[in-house]
């Protein structure tokens, strides 16, 4: 039966340049980020719920879900983030699972990755056979954010307490990656790891 593998790790870990690694050495990627978007796009049942339940200010002049404007809203009140997981979340894990019984009728994979920030707190964990997780020094990890998504430091400290610490993902975790080097040193980790399948 073809495992799953569910990859993790905190907001700015370095956990989708692992993603890229697996996908340049063969791996079929679920991006549950990509599943996310898909469920929120204009005309869908998930979009018109999020709009009632949010407002208009949430939308991009062409009608679309602006998650940038979505993630301040929900990032600044713990009451919204929740309402937001309640409405998105039991629709995005019946698209994965949908998607992990098509590629193991179809795909002709040994191991199928589950790229998800939101494992452990969604209990995506369920639906996997083991947990890698990417791990990051705080330090570095509120740097990168700040540069990735243009934050200040009290945002990007905000939306990194929003999420479980790492101390208690690891507690989920079969394998660790460490992202605190360069480049090479992460690619010979996961090189390791998805060697397991790919032979």
């Amino acid at each position: 039966m073809m495992e799953v593998i569910g990859l993790t790790g905190g907001i700015a870990s370095g956990k989708s340049t692992v993603s890229s690694i697996l996908r340049s050495l063969g791996a079929f990627i679920i991006d549950a980020d990509v599943v996310s978007r898909e469920i929120m796009i204009k005309g869908t049942k998930t979009y018109n719920i999020l709009v009632n339940e949010f407002g208009k200010e949430i939308l991009r002049k062409d009608g679309e879900i602006d998650r940038k404007k979505l993630g301040n809203l929900v990032f600044a009140d713990k009451q919204k983030l929740n309402r937001l997981n309640e409405i998105t979340h039991p629709e995005i894990i019946r698209r994965i699972k949908e998607i992990i019984e098509e590629e193991r009728k179809n795909g002709k994979e040994k191991a199928i990755i589950l790229d998800a920030a939101l494992l452990i707190e969604m209990r995506l964990f369920n639906m996997v056979d083991e947990v890698w997780l990417v791990v990051v020094d705080k330090k570095t990890q509120i740097r990168r954010l700040m540069k990735r998504d243009n934050l200040n430091y009290n945002d990007a400290l905000n939306r990194i307490k929003s999420q479980m610490s790492i101390e208690d993902k690891m507690k989920y975790a079969d394998f660790i990656i460490n992202n605190c080097k360069d480049f090479n040193a992460i690619k010979k980790q996961v090189e390791l790891l998805w060697g397991r399948f790919s032979k």
